[in-house]
């Protein structure tokens, strides 16, 4: 048997030819140079800040600072003449009154109005929803004032009750949407099973839900305890003579009528930032989403 052999002409095949892309030098390099741009940014602005704290910082223990690059000399007088003359004892028990009112109430009243929004369907849900998101979604000045002449009318400006309701309605939107995915992500049969078993409904929330909801109820806690001690607006249009907060007598202490040492503001200005970074820094440390989901998605599963 004769074994056929088949010729190709070269007239019938060409070569194939295999094209590489040709490197995109001028989206390289334009890559490199916008990432440049935003460190560059970021850079300055983070050495601006820190210039800026530093400036505060230094003169607020400061005896004499003009016209050098460091104080004549250092002292922690400034302090005590402005926990004197700004009263500063008073500011910060209305602080504490006011910041762990708005915590606990946002956190009884939200995390029931969370659960109904996670787990029932009724008429009119995304309306409430939306209502509910409001005040985080618009400028507290533009609901604020309106809500500082009906507390007016209502004779509650001025008064303790009149800024924890002021600083109450931006913190409970916050609780509900902070708690709602938590609510989600538990499995509704445990629910179903304590029923079963004859537990009540405040039974079941005590001893069911609320250990699960425990990491979302630590992070709301912290993040609205952050916000309400931050929270100008609302606190300065309804807030008293003797119902300040710290971030309010702190602009009046700038802004009001007077001569006072530049010192004893930058002293007190240094307490109100000590005080929000210690809280940021505790609400750091135990508020980080990824591990909050994930412990709550262990817990069914123990």
């Amino acid at each position: 048997m004769t074994q056929a052999t088949t010729t190709t002409s070269p007239m019938m095949t060409s070569p194939t030819i295999s094209r590489q892309p040709a490197p995109k030098r001028r989206t390289h390099w334009a890559s490199r140079a916008w990432s440049g741009l935003v460190v560059g940014l970021m850079t300055f602005f983070l050495i601006n800040v820190g210039l800026m704290i530093a400036s505060v910082a230094t003169n607020s223990v400061a005896k004499r600072w003009l016209g050098t690059w460091l104080p004549s000399g250092w002292t922690l007088e400034w302090y005590s003449a402005a926990w004197q003359e700004f009263q500063l004892g008073d500011v910060l028990l209305v602080t504490v009154q006011v910041v762990l009112s708005v915590v606990v109430l946002s956190i009884l009243i939200g995390v029931p109005a969370a659960y109904t929004l996670a787990r029932r369907n009724f008429r009119g849900k995304k309306l409430l929803t939306g209502l509910f998101l409001l005040p985080l979604m618009i400028p507290p000045i533009t609901y604020g004032i309106p809500l500082a002449t009906l507390m007016y009318e209502l004779h509650l400006a001025g008064t303790l009750p009149g800024v924890i309701i002021a600083n109450l309605l931006p913190a409970l939107p916050f609780v509900i949407l902070v708690m709602t995915p938590f609510i989600e992500q538990i499995d509704p049969n445990l629910e179903s099973a304590a029923r079963v078993f004859g537990a009540r409904t405040f039974t079941m929330f005590r001893h069911v839900l609320v250990p699960l909801l425990a990491p979302g109820i630590l992070a709301a806690s912290l993040l609205v305890l952050v916000r309400t001690i931050a929270m100008f607006e609302l606190t300065f249009l309804t807030a008293g003579a003797d119902t300040q907060t710290l971030v309010v007598a702190l602009y009046y202490s700038v802004f009001a009528a007077g001569v006072r040492a530049s010192q004893s503001i930058d002293a007190m200005a240094m307490v109100y930032m000590i005080v929000t970074l210690i809280w940021l820094l505790i609400a750091m440390r135990f508020v980080s989403p990824t591990q909050l989901v994930s412990r709550v998605k262990e817990h069914p599963q123990n």
